[in-house]
């Protein structure tokens, strides 16, 4: 599959109209959208940081929504957005063990890496840390999404709680610096958000 996140920043107490709009009229919007498959919002309350991640059967469905989203992007976002920013991957691996459900946490890795090894960070990301974490208190899945021309990727391990993700940073600290050495890869952003919304149908 193939995704589109944005990235927002703004007043955290501006944050939760933001996500009452994404909910109701940017949920909407994008269920009438042909190839949809899903859609998580994440948050982090405290500096005012919103991701939200769409899913599309294929690459054209998502370009095709572009448009469309990209007109009312702003409005639904209106007052918290004060930075935005617009980012598409392709879903190179997507293992999930159980539904993730809202009070869940997400830890997000974005990396760098020369678009020459592009299938080197996919396959050691899977053969690496996708057995590594299956083995942690509280996974609810492990996400790989990555753009291969410019060479950057967004690596995620969700929670079913708080507590579960907390508990797991020593642990995955570890595969990530295994990680990074084996596929070549630079990690230039750490993030822990809550899960606000999730929800990706493969059926």
């Amino acid at each position: 599959m193939f995704v589109r996140a944005v990235y927002a920043t703004g007043d955290p107490a501006l944050l939760d109209t933001a996500v009452r709009s994404l909910n109701s009229q940017g949920r909407d919007l994008l269920e009438e959208r042909p190839g949809y498959r899903g859609a998580g919002v994440f948050a982090d309350r405290e500096l005012g940081k919103l991701l939200t991640v769409s899913w599309w059967e294929t690459e054209e469905a998502r370009h095709n929504s572009d448009e469309v989203m990209r007109e009312r992007r702003a409005g639904l976002l209106e007052p918290f957005a004060g930075t935005l920013a617009v980012a598409s991957y392709e879903a190179a691996v997507f293992h999930q063990i159980v539904h993730p459900r809202q009070g869940g946490g997400l830890r997000a890795a974005r990396m760098e890496f020369d678009p020459r090894d592009a299938d080197l960070v996919v396959d050691t990301f899977r053969a690496t840390v996708v057995p590594r974490a299956e083995t942690l208190h509280g996974l609810a899945g492990v996400c790989l999404l990555i753009d291969r021309e410019r060479g950057r990727a967004l690596g995620s391990t969700l929670f079913v709680d708080r507590a579960s993700l907390a508990g797991s940073r020593a642990a995955l600290a570890t595969v990530r610096h295994e990680t990074s050495a084996k596929a070549h890869v630079d990690v230039v952003g750490l993030e822990e958000l809550e899960v606000l919304y999730a929800d990706v149908r493969f059926e």
